[in-house]
């Protein structure tokens, strides 16, 4: 990465600004998964040593913008991260403001603040400037650890680096070094794995993948949308018929570069408990839909996966929430697992499902971000890393 990180600047007797990510999954207080608030502890105990005091800020959830909502509250990540750290973590009752300047002014060396969620002011997802120069006065460095929210340009993502110096956090760092395997310093044979339920999330994607990698493996709800376009029968199956004319120019310029499923799991309903079958998939009747990749799918799949030096994923290859369609996605965990090569996990339902199928501690790198992966891989620049001081 040719942008400065936290190693890059002295942080002693500084007061560094994070944007961080902790927007975790919260219910009735209570934090159900709190890989995101440790994924950012590298960072934070590097500029702890280093000598500065730390002001973190993130978002949570979707709040109004209108003002405090008790469910957004960060107070429940101020408590996990104090847990984490083994020391207490101040708590500031908002997020801009004479307050909460005077409480980040009065931060000790070592010592650690956490700000109330940004977007309780809709104004910060807007990029709003007097937001940015407010939360740029609260620290005389800023720090960027949140990969999941580096493609939006935000007043706390991208907005506060053009008030103060502006480097990245280990996390940003590894993420983008991982990523760059996937994409512009991806070692070959380079495949790519794409599911999900539609093509028209994954169009630039596909087109990306299909000028770097040497295979594309579809699957998912969207491979039935390719199918259709090669005039297959696809019964009550998810369909995009506003894309077909899109999937067929992306057939023909994939040519033998992008790779279809030969095989599914059909139902006669969307239900985990409705009859199924595996099935040709030129042999989808009507009444029936693809839910699943079939074992065909999965053996030819493995078979090109096994010659890979790098393989990106993202998105699941069936309607894997339900365990009667999750074999084909978590078959496809399985064998990623097993690989002798560097396998990039593209956040969201993929990171789920690699989770799920037991083996996220047997591939190279599960993002954190889920759309700010997919970005990545479509060759977007981000902003919230593009805002970053080069080296």
């Amino acid at each position: 990465m040719n942008k400065k990180t936290v190693r890059d600047v002295d942080l002693q007797g500084k007061r560094v600004l994070m944007r961080a990510d902790f927007n975790v999954p919260i219910k009735d207080g209570v934090i159900s998964d709190d890989k995101r608030i440790k994924a950012t502890l590298p960072t934070i105990n590097y500029i702890l040593e280093q000598g500065a005091a730390l002001v973190l800020m993130s978002h949570l959830g979707r709040p109004a913008g209108t003002g405090y909502e008790a469910e957004f509250s960060l107070k429940p990540v101020a408590d996990r991260l104090a847990e984490l750290l083994g020391k207490p973590v101040k708590f500031a009752p908002d997020c801009i403001g004479p307050e909460v300047e005077a409480m980040a002014a009065a931060l000790q060396p070592g010592e650690v603040m956490l700000l109330e969620n940004v977007r309780f002011y809709k104004a910060e997802t807007k990029n709003d400037p007097k937001i940015s120069e407010q939360l740029a006065k609260l620290g005389e460095i800023f720090v960027m650890d949140a990969f999941g929210t580096a493609h939006r340009a935000q007043s706390s993502t991208e907005g506060v680096a053009h008030y103060l110096p502006a480097v990245a956090g280990f996390l940003m760092e590894k993420e983008v070094a991982f990523l760059s395997k996937a994409t512009d310093a991806a070692e070959h044979p380079y495949v790519v794995i794409l599911g999900g339920a539609k093509v028209s999330d994954k169009i630039a994607v596909i087109q990306n993948m299909l000028k770097i990698a040497d295979k594309v493996l579809i699957g998912g709800g969207m491979a039935n949308t390719f199918f259709k376009a090669q005039g297959l029968e696809m019964g009550d199956s998810l369909v995009e018929d506003g894309v077909l004319d899109t999937a067929k120019a992306l057939l023909a310029e994939g040519g033998d570069k992008l790779v279809l499923p030969v095989d599914g799991v059909v139902a006669d309903a969307f239900d985990n408990e409705a009859n199924r079958k595996v099935v040709s998939v030129d042999a989808v009747e009507p009444g029936w839909r693809l839910l699943d990749i079939g074992p065909q799918t999965v053996a030819k799949y493995a078979e090109i996966l096994k010659t890979a030096k790098t393989v990106a994923w993202n998105g699941p290859m069936g309607v894997f929430e339900m365990p009667n369609f999750a074999e084909g996605t978590f078959a496809i965990a399985r064998v990623l697992a097993d690989l002798d090569a560097v396998t990039v996990i593209g956040g969201g339902d993929s990171a789920s499902a690699v989770k799920k199928a037991g083996v996220a501690d047997k591939v190279s790198h599960v993002s954190t971000g889920g759309g700010a992966s997919l970005e990545f891989l479509e060759g977007k620049v981000l902003p919230g890393v593009a805002a970053l001081q080069d080296k």
